[in-house]
């Protein structure tokens, strides 16, 4: 049995915990944050967080840990089959994500998060430290009093706690403390990067009557609108969870004031404007923050059997591809499958997990990134949607070697993510051929046509001279 410690109580360091601890293990769970659970947090939680949107490898990820606890966590879900674009003038017009029914899934986040710790509470191998922030991490024995990897946390009292352990695993987020220590002892490649976009939470309230939802449920709502986007997941009780995403020099623009933000939602977003209604939207504008969006890549994750990033400590993307939490969850079944094959071997299966997920990991961060262009322009372009339409037609008359990207990284998660990267690759080539050589073909004909039919008309003009 080993004793692990496992700093961050977000998602991916709940599911850390719990697969460890379904493995029989000790886990010391630790998060600087007081109780998502409390009455304090739970006022807060609606400031935070974008939806989620829970798919193929998650869902996969949290059985493999737990079937039960898989249930449980994902008992409110709402499927969704496809986008839905709304353009300027209110019209809605539907694009689905599969090609055979497939769907990912809204959940909220701190609805997740909550019940994964009421599990985790339930688990006689994890005990929960909420308010521990984590100052230091001691590896390959420089603190002479330990033999072990040890952790240094202040508690809410200001107190210091060092905890040792076999190892220790850093699930705690984009600004890792873990990941900020883990560089003293390895020489980690880091990349980090603000896109110019920050984003502002708002709601759509259930509607009044018998359906509660006033839009489809079963639909990511997206307001494209070039260089920003609105976007809506829906919640279980009728309600939807919206975001403005924008430039931060035009979000500065538009929210110079109460007035102005009205004025530009009425006018890029009417029919959204009518759903939220402006008393809902005056509310989001004055008390929720305008956030920035990261992104970064580093590596590698480990420094020998001591110490392991995994989540957004390792692997943080903008959420445009949906993805965020499916990686992380993902992270959690790689190792543990690593760990069975290398027989518990705890430093091999840490090395070897570096190296095989580090190019799946850069392959996801890169399609998120690219992502953002599609939904907020691509999906109302021409071109984009003639490629779309073909990629269908051939994903479904040569299914069997013919899989879209959004199908691989989505629904198939035995497909790893840079292998769909470099597959969708070819197939955008052979597409692209397609499409030339269809308009190639398409002006040849116009040509022919009009250079018969202009030949025929100039010869009677002549015979008449």
């Amino acid at each position: 049995m080993h004793e692990v410690t496992v700093v961050g109580a977000g998602l991916v360091g709940c599911l850390a915990a719990l697969a460890f601890a379904e493995r029989g293990h000790k886990v010391a769970l630790y998060d600087s944050r007081p109780d998502l659970r409390s009455e304090a947090e739970l006022k807060n939680a609606s400031l935070r967080s974008i939806n989620l949107a829970v798919s193929a490898r998650g869902i996969e990820a949290l059985r493999s840990v737990d079937t039960k606890m898989a249930e449980r966590v994902l008992a409110d879900i709402i499927p969704m089959y496809g986008r839905m674009i709304h353009d300027l003038q209110g019209e809605q017009h539907p694009q689905n994500y599969g090609l055979w029914g497939e769907c990912i899934n809204s959940i909220d986040r701190a609805q997740l998060n909550r019940t994964m710790l009421d599990v985790i509470e339930d688990n006689a191998n994890i005990t929960f430290f909420p308010e521990h922030k984590l100052t230091n991490v001691s590896l390959s024995r420089e603190h002479k009093k330990y033999q072990r990897p040890t952790a240094t946390f202040e508690t809410r009292e200001k107190e210091e706690r060092v905890v040792e352990s076999d190892y220790i695993i850093g699930a705690d987020g984009a600004f890792s403390k873990t990941r900020d220590r883990l560089q003293r002892y390895v020489r980690m490649n880091y990349a980090q990067q603000y896109i110019d976009c920050v984003y502002l939470e708002l709601k759509i309230p259930k509607a009044e009557g018998k359906d509660p939802f006033s839009i489809s449920p079963n639909h990511l709502h997206i307001w494209p609108r070039h260089q920003y986007m609105l976007i809506a997941l829906a919640n279980g009780d009728g309600s939807f969870t919206s975001t403005l995403f924008a430039p931060p020099k035009l979000m500065e623009r538009v929210c110079e004031s109460k007035d102005t933000f009205l004025t530009f939602f009425r006018e890029q977003f009417p029919d959204a404007y009518a759903l939220m209604g402006e008393h809902q939207i005056v509310e989001s504008y004055e008390n929720n923050p305008r956030s920035p969006l990261v992104s970064l890549k580093c590596s590698p994750y480990n420094h020998k059997g001591e110490c392991l990033l995994v989540g957004d400590a390792a692997h943080c993307m903008v959420p445009f591809y949906g993805q965020g939490m499916n990686a992380g969850f993902e992270d959690i079944r790689v190792l543990m499958e690593i760990l069975d094959e290398k027989q518990w071997n705890v430093e091999e299966a840490f090395n070897t997990y570096t190296e095989r997920r580090h190019k799946d990991l850069v392959a996801i961060v890169d399609l998120a990134m690219r992502n953002y262009v599609e939904m907020s322009h691509s999906v109302v372009s021409l071109p984009y949607l003639i490629r779309k339409k073909v990629d269908g037609v051939l994903g479904r008359v040569f299914s069997s070697v013919w899989v879209p990207l959004y199908s691989m990284v989505s629904f198939r998660a035995d497909i790893p993510y840079s292998e769909a990267l470099s597959r969708s690759a070819r197939q955008d080539r052979i597409i692209g051929n397609i499409v030339n050589w269809t308009s190639l073909t398409g002006l040849v004909g116009v040509g022919a046509l009009v250079y018969f039919k202009g030949r025929h008309f100039f010869d009677r003009v002549f015979d008449r001279v």
